[in-house]
Order: C-alpha cells, then structure tokens, then sequence
C-alpha cells in the first residue's frame, strides 16, 4: 500500500438496506455511478453482502455496501439475513431503501430500530417515486428518489454527506503535540510485507510529518546507534510490540515508549477495557480457552504472531495449560462465553465501528479483550510506563 492509499478501516462505511426487490442495488449504482451490483427484477438478486472503496462526492474515501433483502426466507434466507446484521457492525452511515409503491413495512421499522440501537446514523430513501402520483418527504431523514431516471440522486448524497462525523481523530498527535522528535522501531523480517511498511507504521508515520515532527525509523539492531547519533534524547519511541522487550532494554529510562498497537487501541478501540484485560492473563487457570482474532485475512508465516508467537507467550508467562482458538477477517463469534480471555490484534484494517462493535459483544457477555500491544507490554512488565503518554488509562 503506498502512501496515498487509504484503507478500508480508514473509509466512511455505507450499508444500503431493506426489502427484497425495493431497488437497493439499482440505487447503489446510480448512487455509486458504476454498476456496482447486479440489478434484476427478480426477488432476492443480491444473495451476499457486495461491498467497494471508492471515492464517493460529496463525502469522499468510502465503503459502499449492498446488502440482501431483510425479507429473504428459508435456510439460506436466515443466512444471507444474519450477513447483512453482520454488515450492521461495520456500518457508519446506513441506507434504508423503501419502495415509493408500498411504503414502510413492519420490517423496515425493525431496521430503524437496529439502526437506532446501535447508534448509526440513517436516512430513509423511498425509492421508484417515478411510479407514485405524489411524493413529499415528511422529514429531513426520509427522501424520495428515482434510480431509474436519477431523481434526487444528488441530493440523497448531500443527506449521506451530511451525516459523516467530522470529528478530526488522531493517532499520537494529540497525545505529544507537533515539532516533537519520534523514533519508530519497525522490525524487517520475514513477516514484514515486502517493499512497504505495515499500515499503522504509515499512518504513525505520515500523521507525525503532517505535525512538523523529527521522526527516525530504524531497526531494533539499530536502536542504540541511533539514540547515540542524536544530539538528545527522543521525546517518544514507537515500536512493533513484537520487539518491547528487546527495545525497552536499549532505551534510556526517562524516555517515553509505546506501541503502534496501543496507539490504534487509543485511535479507534479502548484502551482502557483492553488494559483491563491485560489484568486476567495472571488469572487464567488450567483449561482455559483463550480466543486470538485478527480482523484481517492473510497469509500466515512460519513464525507468525497470531497463531505461532502469541500463543507460546501466554502459555510461557501463565505456566498453564490453555486452549487456543484462532479467527480472522470478518469471521468473530457471536457467542464468546466460552473463552476465558479474547486477545485481538490492533485492528488496523477495521473502521472504528467494527471494532466497538466486537469490543461491546465482548463487554456485554462479561469476556475480557486485550489486543496484541497492550498483553505484549503486560508481560514484559512495561505496561505502566508504555501508559504514560496516555492521561486517561493507567493500572
């Protein structure tokens, strides 16, 4: 991924839903301007979730998806129902699309209520108003449209755009501010993607030029060389939180040291519920079942943290005897009860909403969670001090 890149946890996600056959995905392509979805006549087109990035106007970098009807029934209904609830989870800005003709149904009122419950933003498009005598949107959240001649197709945009959250989020700047001397240590190996960094090294990276800071990156094996080149000491070490014990063994001690790990905790999880789940590693007993998800799907190593490293760390640091289970992508159990303990990855791949969402599911059945930075930096018994450059969490 080059640098002008943006990924798709970084874009605005869009969800189009609604019945069977109420015009979803001829909507998404006159919203979208591209044939984004197969259209047909026929009930239930759409079978799985279709999802895009793109640059969308007026609202910018995005994730377009078209969902299946809500309506669908049978067996594989029920299941092309449960991907689009899934779709829920990720979703920042939701479409319900409505036919003109038949108005809202009890189960698009479901889906308003689902869209409220899990605090989304919407707008409501009644679709096919070319074949109703009269239209006019009784408020600012519902809108009469046309994908078949383009009728307020700009303006349902305007009403998307409207809804984005503006909020300016930051990875590091707003905990260190601007002109400030940074060194990342981002390890080269045979996990590393070959000719590029991985992505929270470029966003840490490209947020930290963007603030007129002096930022070196090196090579844990070149970390003492470089702290001894400077003329001071550096006001904040950044580091794969692979590499925390050997990095924090070079480092001076009055030095602050984080990890790009818990920066995207701080960026677009919870670092307080993760540091609190840190805590349960010295409670984890004989039998124990422990979950390690990652949200991305990708080709694992030999020595591969989520499967091969992680697990011999816990198991080194707790003395006990523990069942490890293992996700990735988009896959993430509804039902963690099982688990004594969820360790996640930093999430950089999933937008904010996605990763609240399994933050929550976990909270709301009493599972701890803990991400890769925060459990490496416990059990290397740096976790308080990598705390530091955060105000509000401590243990």
């Amino acid at each position: 991924m080059g640098f002008n890149d943006i990924s798709s946890g970084e874009r605005v996600h869009i969800g189009f839903f609604g019945l069977r056959n109420a015009g979803k995905s001829s909507l998404v392509n006159a919203v979208t301007g591209q044939k984004l979805s197969v259209v047909s006549d026929v009930k239930g087109t759409t079978t799985d979730p279709v999802q895009k990035a793109m640059e969308l106007l007026p609202v910018g970098p995005v994730v377009i998806i078209d969902t299946p009807g809500t309506d669908d029934g049978g067996t594989l209904g029920e299941m092309r129902v449960e991907r689009t609830r899934r779709v829920l989870e990720k979703t920042d800005i939701a479409v319900l699309v409505i036919d003109s003709q038949k108005g809202k149904t009890p189960a698009d009122s479901e889906l308003c209520e689902l869209f409220d419950k899990q605090n989304i933003p919407y707008v409501i498009a009644y679709n096919k108003c070319d074949l109703v005598n009269e239209y006019v949107a009784p408020n600012e959240k519902e809108i009469f449209v046309s994908a078949a001649n383009g009728t307020n197709i700009n303006e349902l945009k305007e009403k998307i755009a409207s809804l984005v959250n503006k909020k300016e989020k930051y990875i590091v700047a707003d905990l260190i501010g601007s002109k400030k001397f940074v060194v990342l240590v981002t390890p080269i190996d045979g996990s590393a993607p070959k000719g590029r960094l991985i992505l929270p090294q470029q966003m840490t990276l490209r947020e930290l030029l963007d603030f007129h800071c002096t930022v070196v990156v090196c090579q844990p094996s070149e970390l003492e060389t470089t702290l001894d080149n400077s003329k001071k000491n550096p006001d904040l070490i950044i580091t794969d939180s692979q590499v925390f014990g050997e990095v924090s063994k070079k480092m001076p001690s009055d030095v602050l040291i984080t990890s790009f790990s818990m920066l995207m905790a701080h960026y677009k999880g919870d670092l307080k519920r993760l540091t609190d789940g840190a805590l349960v590693l010295k409670k984890l007993a004989d039998g124990d079942k422990v979950l390690i998800s990652e949200g991305c799907s990708h080709h694992r190593q030999c020595n591969d943290i989520g499967t091969v490293k992680m697990p011999a760390w816990i198991q080194r640091f707790t003395g006990k005897k523990l069942h490890f289970e293992f996700t990735s992508g988009g896959e993430f159990p509804r039902d963690l009860t099982q688990y004594g303990l969820v360790v996640h990855c930093g999430g950089c791949m999933l937008n904010e909403k996605a990763m609240k969402s399994r933050l929550n599911t976990a909270a709301c059945q009493g599972v701890p969670v803990v991400n890769y930075g925060v459990a490496i930096a416990y059990m290397n018994g740096i976790l308080g001090r990598c705390l530091e450059i955060f105000p509000d969490v401590n243990i």
